[in-house]
């Protein structure tokens, strides 16, 4: 049996780095981990291919080689599936399909010929066994959660690790909280479910061998989850890992602000190298995030936990959201004016867009508030707001030009780099320096230094670093480069604008 798996294209969105990630040398930022995990549960004796179509494009030879060709998606993806699955109708081939994008709307994709939803280490198998009796099944599905002690390793050997910006693992599925506009519980459940630690040092040993050399993203739905497993069992174990490799890449990862709530957690999190967390701050206002169930969030300093955490030696990369339905129009100001006070470098702000399978999802078309599909774009939303939703759309760029100025955005990184930052570790993270290294620094330094017109905000941050703290002129190159890849999304999103391309509030036709 020869399996083709297929990743479908990523749209631009402000964490894809399109541009920075070109000038890196890299083709993609992650990697499908997902489907490289279900390769793993595919027999031995299958023969088995990759395409991302983000690395490379999906071939009439590829569909025509497989027996069988199965696509993972998530909601993100959805404007692109129909390439897909029209090569494939063409070419007379089966499609299996799988992901939170088809676990939530597979009635939407008649064109497909099987299934296999929820978590695949619970019902891929099914799906095999009646495919090889002749019988199979369109949909196959589980309201049971699998257990983690049981899910392999991805299958690496399937891909280039060195067409992508980050490396990979998951340790945990499943967050304990709520949020209306969030569909983790209802794909993953409440109770975090993890892998054993000889499951993840077994994964970065494959990733180390693989090239795995600059960053290691933890991709977990709120790494922070389960704080007793991980401060008893994960943090020692990778700690120990960190000393046995002096050359371990750092890790990023996602998590909530009550991290700040504990100073051990946090050094031990920097202590196995944890450097990049993104954290969601959604709103600062009590009540949005009391009707939006971010219970973490609430009755708690959110500016001094931002600056602690930044503080104690992490990258905090924050998420917020406007056009919310107890949300003013004074929301664009008072959210700039934070993002400003927080000294973040690399802040993401989208207009509310109500995934299915969200709670919010489920209130909004009772309420008759859908406007059509979801669609991931920047400049839409499949949300009618309770706001005007031309001042809403006005207030966007408005705050989108603030935050995402060069002005700005070179301010924050300055103000990130007067936080004091104390903590030691006894690993401090180390890379060995390769030619194809100097010719990114350049790459990327003649970019933002020569071609972009913010050069003279760049070079005068390169010389302050140089005078005040050499160590940290990497970094100061990585925010320069996060802001340049903002400020061109501001200038795309007010293009979209000013070509009547941006639909908020507007019903709207399947794209």
């Amino acid at each position: 049996m020869n399996i083709l798996l297929v990743y479908p294209e990523m749209p631009e969105t402000h964490f894809q780095f399109k541009s920075l990630i070109k000038l890196s040398g890299k083709s993609n930022t992650f990697a499908p981990v997902g489907l490289l995990t279900v390769a793993s549960l595919l027999p031995s004796d299958w023969n088995k291919k990759l395409v991302d179509i983000n690395v490379n494009p999906l071939t009439d030879d590829d569909v025509l080689w497989a027996d069988l060709v199965m696509i993972s998606a998530m909601s993100v993806h959805v404007a692109f599936i129909k390439d897909i699955t029209d090569k494939c109708k063409r070419l007379g081939r089966t499609t299996v399909a799988g992901g939170p994008l088809f676990a939530h709307e597979h009635e939407k994709f008649p064109e497909i010929d099987h299934f296999v939803l929820n978590e695949a280490e619970l019902t891929l198998q099914p799906f095999i066994d009646d495919y090889l009796a002749g019988k199979p099944k369109r949909i196959y599905k589980s309201a049971q959660f699998a257990d983690m002690h049981k899910s392999p390793a991805p299958m690496w050997e399937l891909l280039k690790q060195s067409d992508y910006a980050y490396a990979e693992v998951q340790y945990s599925r499943g967050c304990p909280y709520m949020c209306d506009f969030c569909d983790v519980t209802n794909l993953f459940g409440r109770r975090p479910r993890t892998k054993t630690v000889k499951q993840v040092i077994t994964e970065l040993d494959v990733l180390m061998a693989r090239g795995a050399e600059e960053n290691i993203f933890f991709a977990d739905d709120n790494l922070i989850g389960n704080k007793r497993l991980l401060k008893d069992e994960l943090l020692p174990a990778l700690i120990e890992w960190r000393d046995k490799n002096k050359y371990a890449p750092s890790f990023s990862t996602q998590l909530t602000i009550n991290l700040a709530d504990d100073e051990e957690l946090m050094q031990m999190l920097l202590e196995a190298g944890f450097r990049q967390v993104f954290i969601g701050v959604e709103s600062v206002d009590q009540a949005t995030l009391e009707a939006m169930r971010k219970k973490q969030n609430m009755k708690r300093n959110i500016l001094e936990d931002l600056k602690k955490i930044q503080r104690k030696g992490f990258f905090a990369f924050t998420g917020y959201i406007v056009g919310l339905d107890t949300d003013t129009e004074n929301v664009f100001d008072e959210q700039a004016d934070f993002i400003q006070a927080s000294a973040v470098p690399l802040v993401t702000t989208n207009i509310l867009k109500a995934p299915p399978g969200t709670e919010l999802y489920d209130r909004l078309k009772r309420e008759n508030r859908l406007t059509g599909d979801y669609f991931f774009d920047l400049n839409r939303s499949n949300v009618i707001p309770l706001m005007n939703p031309e001042k809403l759309t006005e207030g966007y760029k408005h705050l989108l030009e603030r935050i995402h100025s060069p002005e700005n955005s070179y301010k924050r990184i300055r103000e990130y780099f007067k936080l004091e930052r104390k903590s030691k570790v006894r690993n401090s993270i180390k890379r060995k320096f390769k030619l194809k290294d100097l010719l990114t620094v350049f790459r990327i330094v003649f970019s933002l230094g020569v071609k972009s017109s913010s050069r003279s905000l760049f070079w005068s941050l390169m010389w302050h670093l140089f005078r005040t703290e050499k160590h940290n002129i990497d970094v100061g190159v990585m925010f320069a480069g996060f802001a340049e890849h903002n400020h061109k999304n501001y200038r795309d999103y007010k293009a979209d604008i000013e070509k009547g391309e941006t639909i908020i509030g507007k019903k709207q036709l399947a794209a």
